[in-house]
């Protein structure tokens, strides 16, 4: 605080009890664990700007039913009504804490530079009767912005015991509207989470992370292997862990999975989640656990805690509070790095646009733009792409945060091809179709998966981070009918690579204090091991050659779903499909395609459906156009001519007793 804390009058001391100072984590107001009923204001500007929008890094926005009409508006913070002359804005705590100090902003706007500038804070045990606090001589003036966005901490040099907080705004620029947290210590610990995993709680920066990852390499050496997935911009290695029963090796048959984190440096949590899982797995390996035992032996895993290390270490030593927005979100050289990957759905939608698909341009594997590695591209998603081409992943998520929620592509918006009046009737008509995959049923599966396993995520009564419920109750969205986005890494992962990749967003407070991360950890341990075991979910199998050598690069396609994959190198597939009844074909070069019927039950475990192809005479047929300048060809169905014989008029060629006569 600005000055020390002399006494405390008779009036503060007959009425709060006062402790020794320790520091205390943030209250709940940015990641709602203060609910919306316990925030009051003494007025509000309107509706949109009522108490309830005065929590720690809230943004502004319309609601979703909204037009963009003013009513549609949530403000980006309380504003008070100017022509009030008291104003105050009140927490309260639902029982007796230790108030050590608040955190004030101004408020989120384009436009407006809205902050409070000066401030009283009074206590309550009632909310009838209120205390200033001072130092025993004067009622304490604090100081706080001095722009709209910079979160200003104020730590009291003394916590007082209290249920009830009101911050007294006494000066501001602009309009009087803030954003704030509390920061508060329970008197009593009874209803403290306590883990049930003696796992480390705690946020690691880079070396503490290295070393985290090495020690759990050292208990569990077996099953973990340490790699790098390349470097960031300022040389920062992106490590990876793989666990698996093999660590280092591709096992044939056996699916690869990938969490990331740190896209954002600045969301933190799904860093520590991926730290303890990683903990959780080597221990109850060790332990014998079976369902952790069945997950090691049958996957292979890869867990990717940062991959934008060098802003998330400008977001941890700003500490988990006091960064802005923004602030670690993207890398050093100024990119985002999710979004920061080829747009390859407008080549496909062009495609077919234009009647092309699949006959000129798949509906898979698209190519990377030429030229795309040599423009405005991270050396970050540069590492990203590599990692993604080189293991055949199948399914995995990514980690954000600033909303709670499961998001599933498309991530961008497909634009219209005709006039925006018959665009907007045909989205009014076909509603998300419009912006959905060919595995849509599959994509909002897997998103359910993880959300209905989450302790927490579907309970969206309170309505979600900043706005109203934007999921119908579910906790999951396509995310091109939310926040549309160009270049996300999921679209590319879906249109590049065999890897279905969701987005989950773990909670509205990007960087939660330390003390919560127990709390998360029990929220998203079953759901984290829940979405993994999906990986088993569809048709699996191997396409092999009549002489049984793997085919690699073969095409597995499913009827009514015009998005196919590759088999890898072992010529190993995984298709992940709902229940349900499918004619697959496996295509190869130089093979005649294979079709089989393969069953999708609601067992746990992917249904083996292997391919054996014969091979083609297509390749010997292309080799004699090609070498007769693809001149028209007349197949000869009786027995070849004896040999000498003349066949006037053209070439000849022969296979499997079929003559080609090139005119």
């Amino acid at each position: 605080m600005l000055a020390m804390w002399q006494g405390l009058s008779p009036k503060v001391d007959s009425l709060f009890c006062c402790v020794f100072f320790s520091e205390c984590p943030p209250l709940g107001l940015e990641s709602h664990r203060v609910d919306d009923d316990q925030l009051l204001a003494s007025s509000q500007s309107h509706h949109g700007f009522a108490a309830q929008r005065g929590r720690l890094n809230m943004q502004m926005g319309l609601s979703p039913q909204s037009s963009g009409e003013e009513d549609g508006v949530y403000g980006g913070a309380w504003c008070a009504e100017p022509e009030e002359k008291i104003h105050w804005f009140e927490v309260d705590a639902r029982k007796e804490v230790e108030f050590s100090g608040v955190i004030v902003q101004g408020r989120n706007s384009d436009t407006a530079e809205d902050f409070v500038s000066t401030f009283y804070v009074s206590f309550s045990n009632d909310s009838r009767d209120w205390t200033v606090l001072h130092d025993g001589y004067a009622e304490w003036l604090f100081y706080g912005n001095v722009d709209r966005d910079t979160p200003v901490m104020v730590e009291f040099d003394w916590p007082v015991v209290a249920r009830y907080i009101r911050i007294l705004p006494q000066s501001w620029n602009g309009s009087l509207c803030l954003r704030a947290e509390v920061l508060a210590c329970s008197v009593r610990s009874d209803n403290e989470v306590n883990p049930t995993d003696d796992l480390d709680f705690r946020h690691h920066n880079y070396k503490d992370m290295r070393q985290m990852m090495k020690v759990i390499n050292e208990e569990c050496p077996n099953i973990t292997r340490i790699y790098n997935i390349g470097k960031s911009s300022a040389g920062l290695k992106m490590y990876a862990m793989e666990i698996s029963d093999n660590p280092g090796e591709h096992e044939t048959g056996e699916p690869e999975f990938r969490y990331t984190a740190g896209l954002h440096g600045n969301e933190a949590l799904g860093r520590e989640l991926l730290l303890l899982l990683m903990q959780f797995i080597c221990k109850e390996y060790n332990d014998d656990n079976p369902r952790v035992r069945r997950l090691v032996e049958g996957v292979r895993i890869h867990l990717v805690p940062s991959l934008n290390p060098d802003a998330y270490e400008l977001a941890y030593e700003m500490g988990s509070e006091m960064g802005n927005w923004g602030l670690g979100h993207w890398t050093e050289e100024g990119y985002d790095i999710f979004q920061n990957f080829p747009d390859i759905n407008s080549v496909l939608w062009g495609a077919e646009d234009r009647g092309w698909v699949p006959r000129i341009v798949p509906n898979h594997h698209i190519p990377l733009p030429e030229n795309f590695l040599n423009g405005s591209v991270a050396l970050e998603t540069k590492a990203i792409i590599n990692w993604m081409e080189r293991n055949p992943f199948v399914l995995g998520a990514n980690f954000q945060g600033g909303e709670k929620v499961v998001a599933y592509p498309f991530d961008m918006q497909r634009p219209p091809k005709i006039n925006e009046e018959t665009w907007a009737r045909m989205q009014r008509q076909s509603g998300d179709a419009l912006w959905e995959t060919a595995d849509d049923t599959m994509f909002r599966w897997l998103a359910m998966s993880y959300a209905h396993s989450h302790l927490t995520m579907t309970e969206t009564q309170r309505g979600s981070c900043h706005t109203d419920d934007i999921t119908g109750g579910l906790g999951i969205i396509n995310r091109a009918s939310w926040k549309p986005v160009v270049g996300s890494m999921n679209d590319f992962s879906y249109l590049h690579t065999n890897c279905f990749e969701l987005s989950i967003f773990l909670g509205c407070d990007k960087f939660p204090h330390e003390s919560e991360l127990p709390l998360e950890w029990e929220n998203n341990r079953e759901a984290l091991l829940t979405f993994i075991e999906q990986v088993h979910r569809g048709i699996k199998g191997i396409v092999r050659d009549t002489e049984g050598k793997p085919l690699a690069n073969a095409t597995i396609s499913v009827e009514g779903i015009k998005h196919d994959i590759k088999t890898a190198a072992a010529g190993d597939y995984w298709r992940l499909l709902n229940p349900g009844e499918y004619h697959v074909t496996a295509r190869a070069d130089g093979h005649t395609p294979q079709t089989r019927l393969c069953m999708v039950g609601y067992d746990s475990g992917a249904t083996p459906c292997s391919f054996t192809l014969a091979k083609s005479n297509w390749d010997r047929i292309k080799q004699i156009m090609t070498l007769h300048g693809k001149r028209p060809i007349r197949l000869v169905t009786k027995a070849p001519p004896l040999a000498g014989s003349d066949v006037s008029g053209g070439a000849a060629g022969s296979v499997d007793n079929t003559t080609f006569i090139v005119h």
